[in-house]
């Protein structure tokens, strides 16, 4: 489950499906992965064909991400009790 954003554009497209703030060429691509990531009870569920799932290393380890279009990527964080996804973000970290 989704516990939290980190980007407000996410935010308001999870909770009223404002597409306004992002690229609409890659909107539909993201919902896709956020429907995914909020039914996930564990971060592994996300490695699917095409979602290019792992974990980051260095100083952005605990992060994962998640492949979208080109450099763009979610990433998010993930919290045991209750289990979901926090500070799930859309950026280009690379």
């Amino acid at each position: 489950m989704i516990r939290s954003f980190r980007s407000r554009a996410l935010k308001a497209l999870w909770e009223s499906g404002d597409r306004s703030k992002l690229d609409a060429r890659m909107v539909d691509r993201i919902l896709l992965r956020l429907d995914v990531l909020n039914e996930a009870e564990r971060p592994e569920e996300m490695d699917l064909p095409g979602f290019n799932f792992h974990a980051l290393s260095g100083r952005r380890k605990g992060i994962y991400t998640v492949h979208v279009n080109g450099p763009w990527c979610l990433t998010f964080r993930w919290q045991e009790n209750p289990a979901g996804a926090i500070a799930v973000n859309f950026e280009q970290y690379h």
